[in-house]
């Protein structure tokens, strides 16, 4: 008797990930890999036959960037991944991660001080996790992930920051160089981790990222304290294996960026090193980061330098969202980090800074800074500013969530509305509006008084969105149609209340379908498996044998969803916080993870979070 196949999808457009045209053809799944494909295969050898004609076969998509590391302790199914048809994930981006299990030693709590204010989660979620995160070794940390009942495949990596905090403590870390032996213990565990088999290893050097506990709340997380020597050395190591290295560069320093990123050179170093970069966006305020990220790629990829290096893109506008002050892109701005080092829950704290009449002439002088002329003024008109965020009121938008029924509308809006308020009271929108406008003080009638005006009254109850980067659909779709750019930095999984959208690859596959299946191809292959031989995992593949992982997308739905009306907050009894997601039902009709059921586009399947369906990755020579 032939081989019974578990499940056979039959008559979708197969995509399968290599960049050759999409095919009509059926596929057969068995003990968890594919059996089959081809066109009108055997139907009586299937247990289960299912019609996917009209819909795109693909392998599961890969998301190159995510925070997922918290959420896996917590939610081992990461069913938001799911249900937007990925089904493998980078961790441990940006020098942050559980390799090393909680590193508490000497009332040091490393995984909340590192994560809170970079990655924007209320410190009770991190100490959940920590509570959990008992082992103490890379290759313990491994065993771990093996026994959680993951819904998608988990691709850890080494992070610098808990790297540096294991062999100097967290204090040390942060306080001092390390010595020639700590270096070496350092390079040690590296190389263990690389032959336990991990894919790479992250770093970071961006200037918001700080540490959230005393004593060192005007403090950068660990990896930022690395110099050149030290990341030459590291680096060395991911050489030798064939490993990747996931950076963050110091944009603020970009000849010390080209430098890190010139260690990607096989002319330089005897053999390139494969280096993944965040990010290559359109920064609102300066819109030279873009060209200079596009002329670094081309530099670094040239034969002069001969080097192996991704700029990763975001497919969708930069938007991010703000708890009254509170948000990781605040960090970069003196006045307004000076709020988010507060504890989230510390109102009182925020309240009396706000009051302070220094405090009041410092954020007045940031907020104004370009907007009144002089040379500041002039780089703000030709968008050469220093700072991510433009502080711009017209690209600023209440969210639902505002206690003022102004949802939707623009600061500059209700702060136009405001000042024509004090001219003449009939024209406030209603009751709430006009009390509202009644307790401002005199300077709310400016902008930087408006602000302070709104942070005080609201808190972290003025919920609100801007849109940082990527506001030009054309120079996004240029971004992401770059060869030697890949889509990623979805950063999903780990902000609670901004930049976790999760969607990102189907936002990617969108702006393909708009200019053809040949397109779409192409893109299919640089979510599925191109970032897969980047980390050198057995994933993105659907080739015979291969470990069916698959994703199942309605093109019609697709070419319909609208993603940016598709965020919302939702409460997440586990974390006890809310969560942003976003909702694309329907658009990916069925996910499939070693073979198993996981989505159905609309619920998840009953073995998500109960069974073991993902895998935590391993590096393979033979997929990289």
């Amino acid at each position: 008797m032939e081989a019974r196949w578990d499940i056979l999808l039959t008559g979708g457009l197969v995509i399968d990930g290599s960049g050759a045209q999409p095919v009509i053809e059926d596929v057969a799944i068995g003990g968890g890999r594919i059996q089959c494909r081809g066109r009108a295969l055997d139907r009586s050898r299937a247990e289960r036959v299912i019609d996917v004609g009209g819909c795109w076969v693909t392998p599961g998509l890969v998301d190159l960037h995510t925070h997922l590391d918290l959420e896996a302790e917590i939610d081992a199914g990461l069913g938001e991944v799911l249900r937007h048809g990925t089904t493998t994930v980078l961790m441990a981006n940006c020098s942050l991660g559980l390799a090393f299990g909680n590193q508490r030693r000497n009332g040091e709590d490393p995984l909340v001080d590192c994560f809170a204010r970079v990655e924007n989660v209320p410190k009770h979620v991190l100490r959940k996790v920590a509570d959990r995160a008992t082992w103490t070794t890379s290759a313990d940390y491994l065993r771990h992930l093996d026994q959680l009942a993951l819904g998608a495949n988990v691709v850890p990596m080494i992070p610098h920051s808990m790297l540096r905090a294991e062999v100097m403590g967290l204090r040390g870390s942060v306080t001092r160089e390390p010595g020639t032996a700590e270096l070496e213990s350092m390079e040690a565990l590296l190389e263990q981790a690389m032959q336990e088999g991990y894919v790479g290893f992250s770093t970071d050097a961006l200037p918001f990222h700080f540490l959230a506990e005393d004593p060192h709340r005007q403090t950068k997380i660990p990896s930022q304290w690395a110099g050149y020597g030290e990341l030459k050395r590291l680096t060395a190591i991911l050489r030798r294996h064939g490993r990747l290295w996931q950076a963050t560069p110091p944009k603020d320093h970009p000849l010390q960026a080209v430098r890190n990123f010139l260690l990607s050179s096989g002319r330089l170093f005897g053999k390139p090193l494969k280096i993944t970069a965040v990010a290559a966006l359109d920064i609102a305020s300066n819109r030279n980061i873009r060209r200079l990220g596009t002329t670094l790629t081309r530099l670094l990829n040239s034969r002069l330098v001969g080097g192996h290096f991704r700029f990763q893109a975001l497919a969708a506008p930069f938007r991010v969202y703000w708890d009254g002050p509170v948000n990781p892109l605040a960090e970069e701005i003196p006045a307004l980090r000076e709020l988010n080092l507060l504890d989230l829950d510390d109102r009182e704290g925020r309240r009396r800074l706000l009051e302070d009449s220094a405090f009041r002439q410092r954020f007045s002088r940031m907020w104004m800074t370009g907007k009144q002329g002089g040379l500041a003024g002039l780089k703000r008109r030709l968008r050469l500013e220093t700072m991510a965020f433009d502080r711009a009121l017209d690209q600023m938008f209440f969210y639902s969530g505002c206690p003022v029924p102004w949802s939707g509308e623009s600061f500059q809006s209700v702060f136009g509305r405001l000042r024509a308020w004090r001219d003449d009271p009939a024209l406030a929108r209603d009751a709430d509006e006009a009390s509202v406008f009644a307790a401002a003080p005199p300077d709310a009638g400016e902008e930087a008084g408006f602000m302070l005006y709104l942070f005080h009254r609201f808190d972290l109850g003025l919920r609100w969105w801007t849109v940082s980067a990527n506001r030009d659909p054309a120079i996004v779709r240029e971004l992401l149609n770059h060869p030697q750019i890949l889509p990623g930095f979805n950063d999903s999984g780990a902000h609670l209340t901004n930049m976790a959208f999760y969607d990102c690859n189907l936002r990617c596959l969108q702006l393909a379908q708009q200019e053809g299946m040949d397109r779409v191809a192409s893109q299919v292959r640089r979510l599925t498996r191109e970032p897969a031989e980047l980390m050198g995992v057995e994933a993105g593949r659907i080739e015979l044998g291969d470990v069916a992982d698959l994703a199942v997308i309605d093109p019609r739905a697709l070419a319909a969803y609208d993603s940016e009306a598709s965020h919302r907050f939702i409460w997440r009894d586990d974390y006890q916080h809310e969560q942003l997601v976003n909702r694309s039902d329907g658009v990916v009709r069925q996910v499939y993870v070693g073979g198993q059921l996981a989505w159905d586009g609309e619920r998840f399947t009953p073995a998500v979070g109960k069974t073991r369906l993902g895998r935590a990755l391993r590096y393979s020579e033979a997929a990289a």
